[in-house]
């Protein structure tokens, strides 16, 4: 539907505001590509009602994991604090990792460095989208552990008095 190229600034802006993933604007790209190829509008249609499919049950199946993790969570207000500090700590964790990796990908471009750690850095910036896996990783590490610790550590005996 973009026929010049000033329209691209509000659509952009709609991605931007709505937090798309760079999947998503892949897909659409790739559909827009193929429409404008020739393809048949039907069949460029194909692609984001396969992505819908994906995000759907990714979306499923991560709102059922969250609902029993936090069921487990809120039963005692000890196991709540306990999860909460866990998860902060590893959200923080996971954005100053891809954050930096971003900020030293941007100072290795603008400043045309090079070499081993600098080749390392590009490298994980041009893979960046594979790394949600081992963010997924990360998550589920630090689950198991957490849970070791609070089963471990006794903290799961500790009773809060209710006023």
């Amino acid at each position: 539907m973009v026929t010049r190229s000033w329209q691209m600034f509000p659509l952009g802006f709609l991605f931007g505001l709505g937090f798309d993933t760079a999947t998503e604007i892949t897909l659409f790209t790739v559909a827009g590509s193929q429409a404008s190829g020739g393809m048949s509008f039907d069949t460029v249609m194909i692609f984001p009602a396969l992505f819908a499919a994906g995000m759907t049950l990714v979306d499923t199946s991560d709102s059922m994991l969250m609902v029993g993790a936090y069921g487990w969570a809120f039963l005692n207000p000890i196991r709540k604090l306990w999860y909460n500090l866990t998860i902060t700590a590893i959200s923080a964790l996971v954005a100053m990792l891809i954050g930096g990796i971003e900020a030293l990908g941007l100072v290795a471009s603008k400043l045309e460095l090079a070499g081993g750690f600098w080749d390392v850095v590009e490298k994980l910036n041009v893979e960046l989208a594979g790394f949600g896996y081992f963010v997924v990783g990360i998550f589920i590490a630090s689950w198991i552990v957490s849970y070791l610790i609070y089963r471990w550590g006794g903290f799961g005996r500790i009773i809060v008095e209710r006023a």
